[in-house]
């Protein structure tokens, strides 16, 4: 195995992560924590707290911190801030999960109450959306517990932007979806429909 030099110092904890990296993580660690040092000047009297960083460039604070932790030098964290956004993120992963079964429930909507406009269009949106809530419950399955709740949530914005997108009577769409979460999940359901 080839040995890549370090050109900085290593906490110990982080030196055993390092040392015990295939060479290309050794690499990428290595370059990491030197562009931190070299662009961000984490050395000396010219040293910018991460606090600081995050304020003013959040690319470059996501980018030191987490060299901050993979060195081990803990106490150079904003923790506060560092929490905050993990917290976002998972939020974010909900908001999307949110986002793609309503755009899911208006385009089954619009494609069982309005045959006559079906389109390659709606089919792609339907098919992409599904893909998207895929990828999201496969990335982070805990989610999978919210799909009912989320669902029943988005349906009524849902139907919303079905009816202002068909023009269709309000009386048209049921006030609540009559399919299942599995039903509207099912790549082969497609509200009796056929291609």
């Amino acid at each position: 195995m080839a040995t890549i030099s370090v050109p900085f110092s290593l906490h110990t904890d982080a030196a055993h992560i390092y040392s015990t990296s295939a060479p290309e993580d050794q690499q990428k660690i290595s370059e990491t924590v030197s562009s931190v040092i070299v662009n961000f000047s984490f050395m000396g009297s010219n040293r910018v707290p991460n606090s600081t960083l995050y304020e003013q460039d959040f690319f470059a604070w996501t980018q030191a911190t987490a060299a901050l932790l993979r060195a081990g030098t803990w106490h150079d964290i904003d923790v506060h801030t560092l929490a905050e956004e993990i917290e976002s993120m998972g939020k974010s992963e909900r908001r999307a999960l949110r986002s793609h079964l309503q755009v899911l429930i208006m385009h089954l909507l619009k494609w069982h109450y309005q045959p006559s406009e079906r389109s390659g269009s709606w089919r792609s949106s339907i098919r992409n959306a599904r893909l998207e809530i895929r990828d999201i419950l496969e990335e982070s399955p805990s989610l999978g517990r919210q799909v009912p709740d989320l669902f029943a949530k988005r349906y009524p914005r849902a139907r919303a932007d079905a009816l202002d997108e068909t023009g269709l009577p309000d009386a048209i769409l049921p006030q609540t979806c009559q399919w299942t979460v599995e039903q509207v999940l099912d790549d082969n359901f497609w509200t009796q429909a056929t291609f």
